[in-house]
């Protein structure tokens, strides 16, 4: 066999192994049902060294996620790392938009690690719960870490972008990319909270996601706006 033969087997074989192990593309909707809220580190002294994006936007879909989750009755679990001794207290936004939710604070870097983390997803998972959608500080490690013990425990992983964020925007990028090798989800606040509205007719919901949005969704909620005020003249 000649060499050129010999190199076009070499890759062939490497891209039947890489297709094999990809992870199978998602393609069931997000629904109240079928997800849960993981909130990882959103804390005042990791904020203070995030560049990969403006900490007042990240605070912002942050909110809003958290409180539609809190409208659709999503579980939402949020951890705390040595909040005490260093992190400081989760966010109080964040608190305020889940009044009900105790922070579980740990040590582990990695919150998967945390048994008490482990049991609350393994419980949600028992109940049907397969998609964690996570968000927080930082990208490359508090998120990637139990980003990749869900996925090689067979769970779905969405990671919220745009309510995460990175020392720069270089480690959050290869974070991102990352994730996506591994079979996670990209995905940004607004989407998650309308696939899980899916319907404008399922009215016990439709008016807390107008509410969210016209705080929470920038010029959407200034068109949100914008009718009302037309309508009322």
């Amino acid at each position: 066999m000649s060499r050129l033969a010999s190199a076009i087997v070499a890759i062939s074989l490497a891209v039947s192994a890489t297709v094999a192990h990809a992870a199978p593309p998602v393609l069931d909707e997000l629904t109240p049902d079928n997800s849960i809220i993981m909130l990882i580190d959103m804390q005042p002294q990791f904020a203070f060294s995030t560049r990969s994006t403006s900490i007042d936007s990240l605070i912002n879909n942050a909110e809003g996620l958290t409180e539609a989750a809190q409208a659709f009755k999503v579980p939402t679990l949020i951890t705390t790392i040595t909040a005490k001794g260093f992190g400081g207290p989760v966010f109080p936004q964040i608190q305020a938009a889940a009044p009900n939710v105790t922070p579980i604070d740990r040590t582990t870097i990695n919150a998967w690690q945390d048994p008490r983390v482990a049991d609350y997803l393994h419980q949600a998972r028992k109940a049907g719960r397969k998609k964690i959608i996570m968000a927080g500080l930082w990208t490359d490690n508090c998120i990637v870490l139990p980003a990749l013990s869900a996925l090689k425990e067979g769970y779905e992983v969405y990671v919220v972008t745009d309510a995460s964020g990175d020392y720069d925007a270089e480690s959050h990028e290869r974070a991102v990319q990352r994730l996506v090798q591994a079979g996670a989800v990209p995905i940004t606040w607004l989407p998650v909270m309308l696939e899980w509205q899916a319907d404008w007719s399922k009215k016990e919901t439709a008016g807390k996601v107008v509410d969210i949005l016209s705080r929470h969704a920038g010029s959407t909620g200034l068109g949100i706006f914008y009718k009302n005020t037309m309508l009322n003249r």
